[in-house]
C-alpha cells in the first residue's frame, strides 16, 4: 500500500528537508514526488522480495562481469532532475556518470536519474502510480526502463523518446545498447 502526503499547506517539502526527513526515520521507506508530495510505501511480502532480490543479482552478475557500471538496491534514493526524490526497485548508472558525482553527493542521495531501473509490481502497488513513476524516470533522463507487472503477466518497457513497449511473460528482456550483452528471462510461475 502507498500513502501520499501533501505537506503544502504547513511546509514546502524541498530535497534538502526529505533528505534530512529520511535521516530522521531510517525504518521507514519514503519518497517524494515532483509536486512535493510525501510517498510512504510499505513493505512487500516474501515472494515480491525475492522476486526482487533476484533481479539484483542478475543484474549485479552482469555489472561485476563487464564492469560498465554501478548497480543500486531499492534502498537508494535518487535525487531526480525533475524535483522528484526516488528509489527504484533495482537501478543502475553507468561508470562515466557515477565518477562525474562529487563524494558528498555520491554519499546522499545521488543528484542524477539513473541510467537503467527496473520496477517491480507488488501485491500492496497500484499499477497507475508506478507507470506515473516510470515516466517521471524518463522525463528525468533515464535510458530504459522495465515496469514488470506479475498481476497481469506483463513487462512494460520505457525507452527514451519511444512508445511504451507491452511484452507478455515469459518474456526475455534485453538491455539493449544501456546494457550491452544483459538479457533477462522474466517467467514469474
Amino acid at each position: 500500500m502507498v500513502t501520499v502526503i501533501n505537506f503544502e499547506p504547513l511546509i514546502k517539502l524541498t530535497s534538502e528537508t526529505f533528505y534530512q526527513l529520511c535521516l530522521a526515520n531510517p525504518d521507514i521507506s519514503m519518497e517524494k514526488n515532483p509536486q512535493g508530495e510525501l510517498i510512504i510505501m510499505s513493505s512487500v511480502g516474501g515472494e515480491s522480495g525475492n522476486r526482487e532480490a533476484n533481479l539484483m543479482i542478475e543484474l549485479g552478475i552482469w555489472n561485476r562481469k563487464y564492469k560498465l557500471g554501478q548497480v543500486f538496491s531499492s534502498s537508494t534514493i535518487f535525487k531526480l532532475p525533475q524535483g522528484g526524490d526516488r528509489s527504484p526497485d533495482v537501478a543502475w548508472i553507468s561508470q562515466k556518470k557515477w565518477d562525474s558525482l562529487t563524494p558528498e553527493e555520491k554519499k546522499k542521495f545521488p543528484p542524477l536519474c539513473p541510467d537503467f531501473v527496473i520496477e517491480l509490481r507488488s501485491e500492496s502497488d497500484r499499477l497507475k502510480l508506478l507507470q506515473e513513476k516510470m515516466r517521471e524516470y524518463l522525463n528525468s533522463g533515464l535510458r530504459l526502463g522495465w515496469l514488470i507487472n506479475p498481476q497481469d503477466r506483463e513487462v512494460e518497457i520505457y525507452r527514451s523518446e519511444k512508445v511504451v513497449e507491452i511484452a507478455k511473460m515469459p518474456c526475455l528482456l534485453s538491455g539493449e545498447k544501456v546494457l550491452p550483452n544483459f538479457e533477462l528471462e522474466i517467467n514469474f510461475d
